[in-house]
């Protein structure tokens, strides 16, 4: 089995598109719209057929993680960007661009090498080598 995709409500559709795109190498396809409800969503996949939807409705209210607390529930999502040197690089580019750094490069407890940014709603996203 694999996972076939997972799917994160956002405030900014096209600005976590473009986040997805931009910095990990997805591949957006067409937006998808339901005029009745307001839904929107697109799926973004990447190189390894792993597929993250990016949806938007009106309505939807905050969740219970914030970017100083977490709460029960899905947390992070963890991208392998290549070695060392890639996860500094990218983290370093995600810096320069404005994005909030919420770990630092390091090696953890269980041996990975990685750093933590969050994406434009804050949620956690790790670079692993």
């Amino acid at each position: 089995m694999k996972i076939e995709h997972v799917a994160l409500w956002t405030r900014d559709l096209e600005r976590s598109r473009a986040f997805y795109v931009t910095y990990f190498d997805g591949m957006a396809n067409a937006k998808y719209t339901n005029p009745r409800t307001g839904f929107a969503s697109y799926f973004v996949r990447f190189d390894d057929g792993a597929r993250l939807e990016l949806m938007q409705m009106p309505g939807i209210v905050e969740g219970a993680n914030t970017p100083e607390q977490q709460a029960l529930g899905w947390v992070h999502i963890a991208f392998k960007v290549g070695g060392r040197d890639v996860v500094d690089a990218l983290t370093d580019r995600l810096r320069a661009d404005g994005y909030p750094i919420a770990g630092e490069p390091r090696v953890t407890g269980d041996g990975y090498y990685e750093s933590v940014v969050l994406d434009p709603d804050g949620n956690r996203v790790e670079l692993v080598a």
